[in-house]
């Protein structure tokens, strides 16, 4: 009978046997539920932050499109404002003109006035008086005076006020310059997605970089442009207003004293009529008195003349008279009379000629030839 050689080791029962097979199964168990552990957690973990990848990509998206609307809202009221007082300059720089030409317009009155004065400086001897025409001529080139210092404040008060519009709407353009390049940025920002090929990671994306502002900085700055400018314009507004209501005045005071000037002159000139035509009244009513005189004093020398043969016959006899001799020598009524008579003759032509009464040539008129 042959027998069967066994090398010595250690021998497992089927019980042992069995217990490491159920061992090694229950490791493979554990570790299998362990990686489905694991798989279950990274499912879940690529899951969510699937999920928070696309929320934060579709928030980012929202927030950027707000973002947008929000920089598009302030670019159209900056573009609108900008509008407004492009529009306010516009009607300021013709209220500053229409001033201008109205400043202009008062030269030549201006000068009319101060060429009358000089013409009435021309007047001679008793003319040349302090009238009221003088008066408000003078009084006009007081008022023109005034009338182009106030004209001349109201166009230096336009050009100040347009130098500030100008500056309100250089500070407009750029801040919407700004709005219109950082526009241009998150618009294309928001036209990225995953498969754009411009996209690459950048180092230390999240640094804030050096000059920027918060939003409520960059909020208060727009606002700020707009409530300046409308606040220029308010003051413009309220320029071109004053200019018009100057314009007006200085309209009304010139045609006011215009016409008190005119009627001053009228005034004058009637009374000057006046004047002229009592002197002519007055020359004509003393030619005529000297034309009737000189024909009375012509018939006071016919008469004088016609005196002179009976003046002769009385001289002839009051001579011969006195020849008479011794008691005949008498002052009888004959003498007496006659010398009367020649007496009155002579007094008569002695007042006329002591009244010293003109010829037409002017030389005074003797009393006896």
């Amino acid at each position: 009978m042959a027998t069967l050689s066994s090398k010595p080791s250690s021998r497992y029962s089927v019980s042992d046997w069995a217990t490491n097979n159920k061992q090694i199964s229950d490791v493979a168990e554990h570790k299998r539920n362990i990686s489905d552990d694991i798989r279950q957690a990274g499912r879940t973990l690529r899951n969510e932050t699937a999920n928070k990848t696309n929320w934060t990509e579709y928030d980012s998206r929202r927030r950027l499109s707000d973002r947008i609307n929000e920089i598009t809202r302030w670019k159209e009221n900056l573009k609108a404002c900008a509008q407004e007082v492009d529009a306010e300059m516009d009607a300021l720089t013709l209220s500053k003109e229409e001033t201008e030409q109205a400043l202009a317009a008062t030269v030549l009155p201006l000068e009319v006035t101060a060429e009358c004065l000089t013409l009435r400086e021309g007047r001679r001897g008793k003319e040349l008086v302090s009238d009221p025409v003088e008066a408000e001529l003078k009084k006009e080139v007081e008022v023109i005076d005034g009338a182009q210092r106030s004209l001349q404040q109201c166009i230096d008060q336009a050009f100040e006020q347009l130098c500030r519009l100008q500056e309100a709407r250089q500070q407009l353009t750029i801040d919407l310059q700004d709005k219109i390049e950082a526009l241009d940025v998150d618009m294309s920002c928001l036209s990225l997605t995953i498969q754009s090929p411009e996209i690459s990671l950048k180092p230390n994306p999240t640094r804030v970089p050096p000059g920027s502002t918060t939003p409520q900085q960059w909020e208060q700055f727009s606002r700020y442009n707009i409530t300046r400018a409308k606040e220029e314009m308010q003051a413009s507004v309220q320029i071109r207003e004053n200019n018009s209501i100057t314009r007006a005045q200085v309209q009304n005071e010139l045609e006011a004293q215009r016409m008190a000037v005119e009627f001053a002159l009228r005034k004058r000139t009637h009374h000057q009529e006046q004047a002229h035509h009592e002197m002519q009244w007055q020359l004509k009513t003393t030619q005529e008195e000297i034309a009737e005189l000189e024909k009375d004093i012509r018939g006071l020398e016919e008469d004088m003349h016609a005196k002179m043969a009976p003046l002769k016959l009385v001289h002839t006899r009051l001579e011969n008279r006195i020849k008479r001799p011794g008691m005949d020598l008498c002052r009888d009524e004959i003498g007496e009379c006659s010398a009367f008579d020649l007496i009155q003759e002579r007094l008569f032509f002695s007042k006329w000629n002591n009244k010293g009464i003109l010829k037409a040539d002017g030389e005074p008129v003797s009393g006896i030839c």
